[in-house]
C-alpha cells in the first residue's frame, strides 16, 4: 500500500513540475519525456536546464527548450543547436560547474548571439571549391529564333 502512495506522490510531483495536467500533456507531446529535477539555470534565450542525480549518468541533465528563439517560433521545432556553447559543456558533462556559478571565459570563436543550425536551408554554409567539377550539368542547346 505504501508503494502506491509513493507512486501517486511522484505522479503529482511530475504534474506539478510541468504546470498541471495541461502542461504535462504538452510537454509529453513536444519532447516525449516527463522529468522533474532541480532547476540549475536559464540561459538568455529562455531555455531551462535541469539536473536530477537520481537518474543514471547521461540522463541526469536535460533542457526544456524555449518556445521562441531569435524571433522564430520553436514550439514544435525543437533543435539541439538551440543550446548555447556554455550550456552545452555542462549539459554533456564536460564540466560539473554550470555557467550560472562559473561564467565562461570570453573567446573569439563564441558568438555573442547564438545561431541556429542552418543545414538544409538556403542560409547553409557552402565552402568555395577551387577544383573543377568532374560532372557538368547538361544545358540544352538553344535554337536560333526567326
Amino acid at each position: 500500500m505504501a508503494e502506491y502512495v509513493q507512486l501517486v506522490k511522484r505522479a503529482f510531483k511530475h504534474l506539478g513540475g510541468h504546470g498541471g495536467v495541461r502542461g504535462a500533456f504538452w510537454q509529453l507531446l513536444r519532447v516525449n519525456d516527463l522529468k522533474t529535477g532541480t532547476l540549475v539555470g536559464v540561459d538568455k534565450y529562455g531555455n531551462k536546464y535541469y539536473e536530477d542525480k537520481r537518474n543514471f549518468f547521461g540522463r541526469h541533465r536535460w533542457v526544456i527548450y524555449t518556445t521562441e528563439m531569435n524571433g522564430k517560433n520553436t514550439f514544435w521545432e525543437v533543435d539541439g543547436s538551440m543550446v548555447p556553447p556554455e550550456w552545452h559543456r555542462w549539459l554533456h558533462s564536460m564540466t560539473d560547474d554550470p555557467p550560472t556559478t562559473h561564467p565562461p571565459v570570453a573567446r573569439k570563436f563564441i558568438w555573442e548571439n547564438h545561431k541556429f543550425n542552418l543545414s538544409g536551408t538556403p542560409g547553409q554554409y557552402v565552402p568555395y571549391s577551387t577544383t573543377r567539377k568532374k560532372i557538368h550539368e547538361w544545358i540544352p542547346p538553344t535554337t536560333a529564333s526567326k
